[in-house]
């Protein structure tokens, strides 16, 4: 029953318009920063799910954000919504406690943290591993998705982990225009932002330099999107040794 029910589950998420879903065991997030803190303490379990970005749209991004970009990002951030209010809706209806954590919502500007990390739920859902650029890496579209999550108590099966496949791969620390990249890999998460990159230095070239560029108004890059081999043309599938 549990299996058909996540089976059911994932593809209503498919049917919705997502690419990618899978689901965490709650138990395996313990520690991760929440808002507020007891966020999970309701929900044994987490759907990641994903959307890709258009492929072209990276293509045309040299040194800064586009506002096509700029555009497309909030156009998937809405959709991911949608996507994850009807998943929770639907979950709700069928009995099980449900809620849909936005794509996008920062509620703290000084951490620049959000109710939950949807790239932490994502990687033990078994969507992708963490890139030296700490975004999610999946191996079919690379860091070019958004992400969002919906918590619940329904019994759904976990998926495994994905193991890291950055290897010696620096083209993300190669390309970051804020030099902010340290290139240093992990074989599960970092335990910190800094361990992976200056953090401060990513934020200020995002808030202060590309936000303020005409027709941007967010603090985007997607200059190591781009540069990340995985999710070329379209969703290439190889390995970095």
């Amino acid at each position: 029953m549990t299996d058909e029910l996540t089976a059911d589950v994932k593809q209503q998420v498919i049917n919705r318009g997502a690419a990618l879903v899978g689901v965490a065991d709650t138990a395996r997030l313990a520690g991760l920063k929440t808002i507020p803190v007891d966020l999970l303490k309701p929900f044994s379990r987490a759907l990641a799910i994903a959307v890709p970005l258009p492929t072209a749209v990276f293509e045309a991004i040299e040194d800064r954000p586009t506002p096509i970009y700029a555009s497309i990002y909030q156009t998937a951030n809405r959709l991911l919504d949608e996507i994850a209010f009807k998943t929770a809706m639907g979950l709700q209806q069928a009995g099980y406690q449900s809620l849909p954590v936005p794509a996008s919502q920062v509620l703290d500007r000084e951490t620049w943290q959000a109710a939950i990390s949807h790239k932490a739920v994502a990687r033990m859902a078994g969507l992708g591993w963490q890139g030296k650029n700490l975004l999610l890496i999946t191996p079919r579209y690379g860091s070019r998705v958004r992400l969002v999550t919906v918590l619940t108590d329904a019994p759904l099966t976990p998926d495994e982990p994905l193991a890291n496949r950055c290897g010696k791969c620096t083209a993300c620390r190669d390309a970051c225009p804020a030099g902010a990249i340290r290139g240093v890999n992990t074989h599960s998460h970092y335990q910190n932002r800094n361990e992976a990159l200056d953090f401060s230095r990513c934020v200020a070239k995002l808030t202060e330099e590309f936000a303020a560029l005409p027709h941007i108004g967010a603090p985007i890059c997607g200059i190591c999107i781009k540069a990340c081999p995985y999710g070329r043309k379209g969703g290439a599938t190889l390995i970095v040794a």
